[in-house]
């Protein structure tokens, strides 16, 4: 048996321009964080010549060809297992919440896959693996930033240069501002559920069509992000919050779906009661709120967004990336993987 477990990932600064539309002409720039909410893939082998696939459904297909869930089929072809195995995901976020959670469960099922096949693999190759799997195969019009984070974890910098490469940083601070920014950062639940691929989509064609107004409003969110990156290796942390409220005024811009009046009303209301700023992860439209918040501020807006229905949830930075979390295979039954 295998359990290989992948985080989700916050973004800080940065986001959107990730899309090869956008990092191809420009070069794109982001900063964005592990946390400890997982996907887990657990795989093992199965008596039986048959595949079993277990997620929010269940299957069971005697070829890869049949497979119904794409990610599931795509990856069992990418490593040539297609016989005599059984492969199970739980998460700990709920699917189209801003937070990766697609990327993340690639990353989880290629490791999971190679650990299986007895592959050495590293982080980068996993994470370029699963953009492969998302990006050129399925055609999904997302960026390279949930899978790099799924990949690498920790509170991280990555450049995107405009042949595809993508150089990953660590962001440099003291364990003072690292206390501070995790201390002064509040995660909601709108509710909301949205599927990234709407809103990137649109996101995509206009950026693929040299839309101006598109190109100008990635060119502010990547300052935005090397500012981001600027000011927390400087240990001024406060600047986050005034930097994420105009992120997400900038970032509203680029689609009609990215918010709605209920949206709108959470936010204005928690900076009311002193949220510096804040924005929706991911693509917009739902998932998760985070707002940046002094100490004094904080019961004020925890109070006002309870009421309003959002549920808060309490994240931590995950600092190790992908990992195998349990291999407890007995070489008399797997020393042959199928094929």
């Amino acid at each position: 048996m295998i359990v290989s477990r992948a985080p989700t990932r916050i973004t800080l600064g940065g986001g959107g321009t990730d899309l090869r539309s956008y990092y191809s002409k420009y070069g794109g720039f982001l900063i964005a964080a592990g946390i400890n909410r997982y996907i887990t893939v657990l795989a093992t082998r199965r008596f039986y010549d048959s595949i079993r696939l277990s997620y929010s459904q269940m299957e069971i297909c005697n070829s890869v060809d049949e497979i119904e869930h794409r990610i599931f089929r795509e990856a069992l072809r990418l490593t040539g297992i297609n016989k005599s195995i059984e492969l199970h995901s739980t998460a700990d976020v709920p699917a189209n919440s801003g937070l990766g959670s697609s990327s993340s469960f690639t990353v989880a099922l290629l490791n999971a896959l190679h650990t299986y096949k007895r592959d050495n693999i590293s982080k980068k190759n996993l994470a370029e693996e699963a953009c492969h799997v998302e990006i050129d195969i399925l055609g999904e019009p997302i960026g390279k930033q949930d899978q790099y984070m799924a990949a690498f974890g920790g509170i991280t910098c990555l450049t995107f240069d405009r042949n595809g490469e993508v150089l990953v940083e660590p962001l440099r601070i003291t364990d003072e501002t690292l206390e501070l920014l995790e201390s002064n950062l509040l995660f909601f639940f709108t509710g909301k559920e949205r599927p990234a691929s709407e809103i990137l989509k649109e996101q995509d064609e206009l950026s693929k069509n040299n839309d101006t107004e598109m190109d100008q409003n990635l060119h502010q969110i990547k300052d935005i992000g090397l500012k981001t990156r600027e000011y927390l290796e400087k240990g001024q942390v406060d600047m986050l919050g005034d930097l994420l409220h105009v992120h997400w005024q900038t970032k509203k811009k680029r689609s009609q779906k990215m918010t709605d009046p209920f949206i709108d009303e959470c936010y204005e209301e928690a900076r009311r009661k002193g949220a510096m700023g804040g924005k929706l992860m991911g693509a917009g439209g739902g998932g998760f709120f985070m707002f940046y918040c002094q100490n004094g501020s904080k019961p004020a807006v925890m109070e006002v967004l309870h009421r309003m229905g959002l549920r808060r949830e309490r994240f931590q930075i995950d600092w190790d990336g992908v990992r195998i979390m349990l291999n407890s295979r007995q070489s008399s039954h797997l020393d042959r993987v199928p094929s």
